[in-house]
């Protein structure tokens, strides 16, 4: 550490605010917001760093610079509008250079409404941005569906209308909209239909609704019968449109929601924005992690950042777990239950279904990162100080204690490498005693790999509970691996995962990437194992009956199986066919045994 930043470390502020750090060529290496900045700063030049990526930014460190501002919210502000300045190489960024659709409703006389991913300055209003644009053209056709709008982009000033300087296009004839540039619209009865579009669009229907059920009753009460049926229509389409985007209680109104997972190399954030129980916005993000950031923090950075990116103003946040963050005149809530815990929870499934869409595409066009992805979430649910890249199954196979064999299966970064699986037949076990022979196998096995110099597993999968995996445990002793090997126990009813001295099992998530692995592993060994298992039992009954024939040994045995391979063609092989190949004496022999009444 050169001494200008060990003098900046010992005088540090204790207020909060924003703290960079430079290398030596005074590139900007990390931007970080603090409660508290010495605590924080002095935190990373802890001499047990937890994670490698930390400990090489760390090292890259040659000076530091600090803002004090008046909050942690403030300082959460001033470092995203950093980070998004500099980008800085080990922070972590919303990187999306999308440009979202707008609704606009355009500022001018008998607005038009359309689609836009351009904002201009003019009076307009926009409504969005939208994170997918299905969703805000699904909308506009709702809305076209029930209001007739002009399309036309004519300047519809009071004064050219008076004049008569336009006609009615074929959009007013084709009834898709009421005329207006002949004045056959006016002004009030167009802007009332604005107001309830507006309303529909921030998720407000009673608007639409009184507007669409008042002319109905006006058309009904006119005898105007088909008119009044097509507002019905109109009426039908709107309650269809929003029974799909009702999610909660409708009481539950200018919310903003957010849900998240994530793994160890990256955060999925759902963002829902609702208004009178409807989701108005959804959007979903992937954000890579650099430095190990934790789950707080990076719900911390995305809040900010979403919140800004779709121009939020809500009051209450839904959040799933707790921050220390505190944001002036907004409430940060964690649900506990009710409607709006289970809005989060939608939010939590989105966010998790996102993650699992882009590990799909992830293991299709990266299969290196994909596999080191799963390697490094197993480390970290199975305890291990190491990743998985070799891991051996372990399974038994027998039928009333007859013909017993053990299947060894070796996996390596997460796939079968069947060149190395090797089958076991028990020599010191008599009769079906699964512990017995798990614990001669495991022996065996590892007392060969030990004195060939063989590279050793990092993780053992036994297939069985705490019997099967206390007896494997007692050779792994013997060798004096014990501790130096992960070996675990899957049983199969719960998918129980049993770690040595511990009596609680672990559960692992049914959609765990871990847990899916290691089933794999369990079910190859059992498939490996009952095939050759089947093999054995077959080929020790079709054994037994030839051995029945006087005269005939193992020799003579193997020359027919080796010839004819199956007892049935061996009955139905003529004198000719046995004596060529046994010669004319053991020919005759089995002749005779299978031809003799």
């Amino acid at each position: 550490m050169n001494p200008s930043l060990e003098l900046q470390l010992k005088t540090l502020p204790s207020e909060p605010g924003v703290y960079r750090y430079y290398d030596k060529n005074d590139n900007l290496l990390y931007v970080g917001k603090a409660k508290h900045l010495k605590k924080r700063v002095l935190s990373y030049f802890n001499k047990n760093l937890p994670g490698y990526r930390i400990k090489i930014m760390v090292g890259k460190i040659h000076r530091l610079e600090t803002t004090i501002v008046n909050s942690e919210y403030d300082a959460l502000l001033l470092e995203n509008n950093l980070i998004k300045e500099h980008q800085p190489v080990y922070n972590v960024m919303l990187k999306d250079d999308k440009t979202y659709p707008w609704i606009c409703i355009k500022n001018e006389d008998f607005p038009r409404i359309f689609l836009t991913r351009t904002k201009i300055k003019d009076g307009s209003e926009y409504y969005g941005p939208y994170a997918k644009v299905r969703p805000a053209k699904i909308l506009l056709d709702t809305i076209k569906h029930i209001y007739k709008l002009r399309t036309c982009n004519l300047n519809l000033a009071p004064s050219k209308i008076d004049d008569g300087k336009y006609k009615v296009c074929l959009e007013f004839h084709i009834k898709n909209c009421e005329g207006p540039c002949e004045g056959l619209e006016s002004k009030e009865e167009y802007d009332e239909k604005i107001d309830a579009i507006r309303g529909i669009i921030k998720g407000d229907f009673q608007t639409a609704k009184k507007y669409l059920i008042s002319q109905m009753m006006k058309y009904a009460e006119n005898l105007q019968f088909e008119n009044a049926q097509t507002i019905k229509e109109r009426l039908d389409i709107l309650e269809n449109y929003q029974v799909k985007h009702t999610v909660v209680n409708p009481n539950i109104d200018d919310v903003d929601v957010f849900g998240m997972t994530s793994d160890e190399t990256a955060a999925y954030v759902n963002y829902f924005k609702i208004r009178n129980g409807n989701i108005i916005q959804s959007f979903t993000t992937e954000i890579k992690k650099i430095i190990e950031e934790s789950d707080e923090d990076i719900l911390e950075e995305a809040l900010i950042e979403i919140r800004q990116k779709f121009e939020s103003n809500s009051k209450e946040v839904l959040i799933p777990f707790h921050l220390t963050l505190e944001i002036p005149n907004v409430k940060l809530i964690v649900p506990k239950v009710g409607d709006k815990k289970r809005i989060v929870e939608l939010s939590e499934k989105n966010a998790k279904e996102y993650r699992i869409e882009k590990l799909k595409q992830v293991q299709i066009v990266d299969p290196e990162r994909h596999s080191n992805r799963i390697m490094a979430e197993m480390q970290k649910l199975l305890r291990m100080p190491v990743e998985p890249r070799h891991i051996e199954g372990f399974d038994n196979s027998n039928i009333q204690g007859t013909n017993p064999v053990s299947a060894c299966v070796v996996f390596k970064d997460g796939k079968p490498s069947k060149a190395d699986y090797r089958i076991f037949h028990p020599k010191t076990v008599v009769g079906p005693d699964d512990f017995k022979t798990m614990e001669e196998v495991i022996f065996r096995r590892y007392k060969r790999m030990l004195e060939e110099g063989e590279s050793l597993p990092q993780l053992i999968l036994i297939d069985g509970g705490k019997g099967q995996l206390s007896s494997a445990i007692k050779s792994l002793k013997l060798l004096g691996l014990y501790g130096k090997i992960t070996i675990v126990g899957i049983a199969k009813r719960l998918e129980e995962i049993f770690f040595p001295e511990d009596p609680i099992p672990l559960y692992l998530d049914k959609k765990s990437e871990t847990l899916k692995v290691l089933q794999r592993v369990r079910d190859e060994a059992h498939r490996f194992g009952v095939r050759h298992h089947r093999t054995r039992r077959t080929n020790s009954t079709i054994k037994s009956e030839l051995e029945e024939i006087p005269g005939v040994g193992d020799k003579t045995i193997g020359m027919l199986l080796s010839k004819l391979k199956s007892v049935k063609r061996i009955k139905e092989a003529n004198l000719e066919t046995l004596e060529e190949i046994l010669g004319k004496s053991k020919g005759k022999i089995v002749f005779d045994f299978f031809n003799t009444p």
